[in-house]
């Protein structure tokens, strides 16, 4: 009886050792897939026939059809901020640093990451979705006979519009958020005006704003990679559709997330070697 426990017992470990090595096998492939598939649709952009047109009509759809989304939500997320930093820092008596605080809270990390996360929610699940649709409809294989590199005209403008428009959203959203901190602190908290600018002024620096605007730009590239790569391989139809775009925004989301840890501590470490 003791044998046969320690048998199953030591079967058990080897079923779990083995799935476990199985996942982490697949996604060492995969993200090798990715990175491959975005390097060649990146580069194929800057190869005859230039696709320019496609390139406009991507920054317009993820840039300039996201503003609204993003000018509402930054208006909101600065307010709340700034009411909750002043919560705490009128318990200590230093309400003064709430406008430099919200500031760099938001240029260096909640600008660039709700940025990221509302525009790979939108753009990057119909990116997914378009051509996961494409994919099944076999419109991306008749691409392939015609002779047109489906990469060159379908991927690369959409990677390097969303590298290019996530940096000019984060800016829109840290102004709109600074706006919505000034109201509140200034007009319904009746914070001192001049104070709360100087201070800003001195503590937010020209670094804390290029850390978020470096960070949205390695965020456009990665959500717009994953969910071109996901609707760009969709397999099993309309079913097949939607889980691409259902995984690709997922992933982009969390992805974005744990790419921002990283990020900072990298561009912290730059800083310090390159003052």
């Amino acid at each position: 009886m003791i044998r046969e426990a320690r048998r199953r017992v030591d079967q058990t470990i080897d079923m779990i050792v083995l799935a476990l090595w199985k996942t982490i096998e697949e996604f060492i492939f995969e993200v090798g897939a990715i990175m491959t598939f975005g390097y060649e649709s990146l580069r194929s952009f800057f190869y005859k026939p230039y696709r320019f047109t496609e390139f406009i009509q991507q920054m317009e759809f993820i840039g300039n059809k996201s503003i609204f989304i993003v000018v509402l939500t930054g208006t909101f997320t600065g307010m709340a901020l700034s009411f909750q930093v002043y919560l705490g820092f009128k318990l200590v008596n230093a309400t003064s640093l709430t406008g430099p605080i919200v500031a760099m809270g938001i240029t260096r990390e909640l600008g660039p990451v709700l940025t990221g996360l509302i525009v790979a929610a939108r753009a990057g699940g119909a990116m997914a979705a378009n051509l996961g649709s494409m994919r099944v409809s076999e419109q991306i294989d008749a691409l392939e006979v015609m002779g047109v590199n489906p990469q060159e005209y379908l991927v690369g403008p959409r990677l390097w519009a969303s590298i290019l428009s996530l940096p000019l959203l984060t800016g829109i959203f840290d102004f709109v958020a600074m706006v919505g901190s000034y109201f509140l602190c200034i007009r319904v908290l009746e914070m001192d005006e001049a104070i709360f600018w100087d201070k800003t002024a001195l503590w937010l620096k020209p670094a804390h704003i290029n850390e978020g605007l470096i960070k949205a730009a390695v965020f456009g590239a990665v959500f717009s990679l994953i969910c071109t790569y996901r609707g760009f391989t969709t397999k099993g139809g309309a079913r097949g559709v939607g889980d691409a775009t259902n995984r690709g925004v997922v992933l982009s989301m969390v992805m974005i997330i744990i790419l921002d840890f990283f990020l900072m501590n990298i561009i912290e470490i730059y800083y310090k070697v390159f003052p």
